[in-house]
């Protein structure tokens, strides 16, 4: 396959900055405010002999993981990643991570923890791998595993960790996922507080006290963030999709929406494998690709920014439309319209200016009521006529107006919270990278809508600004 297939209910892996990401200190939004300056030269420091990353390796090498091409260091653009010790050709194995490196919920399920969940009917395999981290953590070096969870980061940017302060500043549609993110942990904390209680005997400190709301929070931001999408076998004690492993330093290595891999689990070597497409050169980071995302998707599953993401685009709420088109009388009955026949989600512009999807929900829009009949037509791609076509543009220019003006309004509040530093300097600065990439997407739309507002006429076959087919 082309991406990393990384993690859980969506099957794809985390790539141009990721999971790589962070011991404690080093964060993906930090790697994020480090980004390379024009003609400036990526400087690169070897990690190989921090004492977390030799006694991860270790802990990797007594459980079967044999060389790699790569070793841990800190790039000044991306922070913490892999760097290739000699050049890597196309095709080369990067990585090779042996099942009993993966942490898995068949790894659960077979320590100290797996008679406990046997207990209690059959509970997510996200809250068993939840609650295990938590309990390594707590257990320190006494933990087989603590070689791992110690080189994990101890905190993250991605929305479950903001504030409302923070989650105000992000676009609407980012904003509500963001929020059903936040009460999706809350929900397993506070619907497990029995199961938790039964846990008692593990631990050293009162149940109360370890399994927390932000222990569990940490956790599923490391499962959510951190995992590859690798399918376990069924289990009649868990309940719901079990795709989730964790793999220690293949997590290292950071996201580049340019870089393709080949990877996956091989069962003829039962290891965890990604194999370069292209090559890396000696000395220069290695990369893999989460997936085509754009960078609200980036944001909201992962917790960073990708800069120049050409898979970026600005989303356009419903509430924007009707905003623009409230004096419409038949705009109830249209929106109604467009729920009916799926046309209300995903309309978006990029820089090189609306999508397909967003322009015929616009030329639907511009039909009065009397043309009812023509609606279905019109979202087939029928022609609508040369001045019907520039109200829709003209429509398409107020829309991304609007956009742009709350884009520019977040980035204000965010500058005057950042002089202020009542809120997490890291969780301001990788909403601001957001805003700041789609402030650059708008900016660019809109130019190319008026380019071509002021030809002599526009033909509504043709997409404007080669627009995206986004259906």
């Amino acid at each position: 396959m082309a991406d990393i297939e990384w993690k859980k209910d969506s099957p794809f892996i985390p790539s141009g900055t990721g999971p790589g990401g962070a011991m404690r200190g080093h964060g993906r939004a930090s790697r994020q405010r480090k980004k390379k300056k024009h003609g400036s030269v990526v400087q690169s420091v070897s990690l190989s002999h921090q004492r977390r990353c030799v006694r991860l390796l270790r802990f990797l090498h007594q459980r079967g993981f044999t060389a790699t091409p790569l070793r841990p260091a800190f790039f000044s653009d991306t922070g913490r990643g892999l760097q290739a010790v000699g050049n890597v050709k196309p095709g080369q194995l990067l990585i090779s991570l042996p099942q009993s490196c993966l942490l898995t919920t068949s790894t659960v399920m077979d320590s100290y923890l797996g008679q406990y969940i046997k207990s209690i009917p059959r509970p997510s395999p996200m809250l068993a791998l939840c609650v295990f981290l938590v309990c390594e953590r707590h257990r320190g070096e006494d933990s087989v595993w603590f070689p791992y969870v110690d080189a994990l980061p101890a905190a993250y940017t991605c929305p479950a960790y903001f504030s409302d302060g923070v989650m105000a500043l992000l676009p609407a549609g980012v904003r509500r996922r963001a929020l059903e993110q936040r009460e999706v942990v809350r929900e397993i904390h506070s619907s497990n507080q029995d199961f938790f209680q039964t846990l008692q005997p593990l631990l050293s400190q009162p149940v109360e006290d370890v399994l927390t709301y932000e222990a569990l929070r940490w956790a599923w931001c490391s499962v959510n963030t951190r995992s590859v999408f690798m399918p376990q076998p069924p289990n009649e004690f868990l309940h719901g999709q079990d795709v989730y492993a964790l793999a220690p330093f293949l997590d290292f290595l950071n996201h580049r929406p340019d870089v393709q891999v080949k990877a996956g689990f091989n069962p003829a070597t039962k290891c965890y494998e990604i194999r370069s497409v292209g090559g890396t050169q000696r000395f220069q980071q290695a990369f893999i690709n989460y997936g085509s995302h754009d960078n609200q998707r980036l944001l909201l599953e992962y917790g960073f920014v990708a800069p120049g993401n050409p898979h970026s685009v600005v989303y356009v709420d419903t509430a924007n439309l009707c905003e623009v088109l409230r004096g419409d009388r038949s705009l109830e009955q249209k929106m109604k319209f467009l729920r009916e026949n799926d046309f209300h989600n995903n309309l978006t512009v990029s820089s090189e200016g609306p999508s397909w999807r967003l322009m015929m929900t616009l030329r639907l829009m511009s039909l009065p009521q009397t043309q009812y009949h023509q609606w279905r037509a019109v979202l087939r791609g029928q022609e609508i006529g040369e001045e019907t076509e520039r109200w829709s543009l003209r429509m398409a220019v107020m829309l991304c107006e609007r956009l742009l003006l709350d884009t520019l309004r977040a980035l204000h509040q965010i500058s005057r919270l950042l002089q202020q530093g009542e809120e997490p300097k890291e969780h301001l600065q990788v909403v601001e990278s957001l805003r700041l990439e789609e402030k650059c997407i708008l900016g660019s739309c809109l130019e190319s809508l008026r380019q071509s507002l002021g030809e002599a006429s526009v033909s509504p076959s043709q997409p404007i600004g080669r627009m995206r087919d986004d259906v």
